[in-house]
This record gives structure tokens, C-alpha cells and sequence, in this order.
């Protein structure tokens, strides 16, 4: 059973418990999956959707910043609750300490030396962590690494 199905099958849950917010919350990511496929004219794999909850999570992720901005606590703890949602459907995602340990390999491993070498650290490094860590907690993780070298 894949994302897609666990998502139809919790929006289907939070109907039965009349759950506004997470009816809300599953409607949109499966509206983004379904626009996404309509647009390539066929199914998307897994790696797809995952890309697509993740691009939700960034989205919220940045509206508590604008609304963190603009003081608006309310508005950060409903976006807060959307995301928690939402990673349900995604595998477990790297702590910082797996993360510094990936990096500390992958330089390693491509002989990188400074801030210079980053595109090759990402380059090696951004498979190895795909769908289990966000591109930009990795770039600036890899950012801070290189430049302590």
C-alpha cells in the first residue's frame, strides 16, 4: 500500500471523525499528488509523492516564518500541526547526529577540503539521503562542516 492510499484512507478517517483540519490537511496533499499526475499524464511512484510531502512541509514550514514575523502564534501552531500530519506519511527522517556522520563520510570519501568543495560533497551526498532529510537542512549542514574544516 503506498502514500497515496495511506493519505485517501486517513482523509476518509477524518471524515468519519468530522476532523476539519486534518479532512483540510489530506485534501491538499492529495490534491497536490493529483494535479502532479494529471500534469505528467501518469501515476506517480513513491519517491514522487514523498517529494511532494516534503514540498507541503517546506510550504508551512515557511508560512511559520512569516507568521512568526508577523506575531501571528496561532497561525505558527496550526501550520505546526498541519506538518505533524503530514510527516506521518513520510519515512523516519535523519536526526542531526546520523546527518553529521553522513557528511563526515561523504567528505571523506571525495577528499573535499573546504567551502570549495561543496558541490561535490552534495553531489555524492544528496542520494545517499534522499527522502529521509530536506535538501536545505542538508546544504546548510554541509555548509557549516565545511567551513570548520
Amino acid at each position: 500500500m503506498g502514500i497515496k492510499n495511506d493519505l485517501e484512507n486517513k482523509l476518509k478517517d477524518a471524515m468519519r471523525e468530522q476532523n476539519e483540519d486534518k479532512k483540510r490537511v489530506y485534501r491538499m496533499a492529495l490534491s497536490s499528488i493529483r494535479f502532479e499526475e494529471k500534469t505528467k499524464n501518469k501515476e506517480l511512484d513513491e519517491e514522487s509523492v514523498q517529494a511532494i510531502i516534503q514540498k507541503e512541509i517546506k510550504i508551512r514550514n515557511e508560512m511559520i516564518e512569516d507568521a512568526m514575523k508577523a506575531g501571528r502564534d496561532e497561525t505558527v501552531n496550526e501550520k505546526k500541526a498541519e506538518i505533524s500530519l503530514l510527516e506521518e506519511f513520510l519515512p523516519k527522517q535523519l536526526n542531526d547526529e546520523e546527518l553529521s556522520r553522513l557528511i563526515s563520510e561523504t567528505v571523506q570519501e571525495v577528499q573535499a577540503t573546504g567551502t570549495s568543495d561543496m558541490g561535490k560533497v552534495m553531489k555524492t551526498l544528496l542520494p545517499k539521503v534522499k527522502g529521509l532529510c530536506s535538501n536545505e537542512k542538508v546544504s546548510k549542514a554541509v555548509k557549516d562542516y565545511l567551513a570548520n574544516l
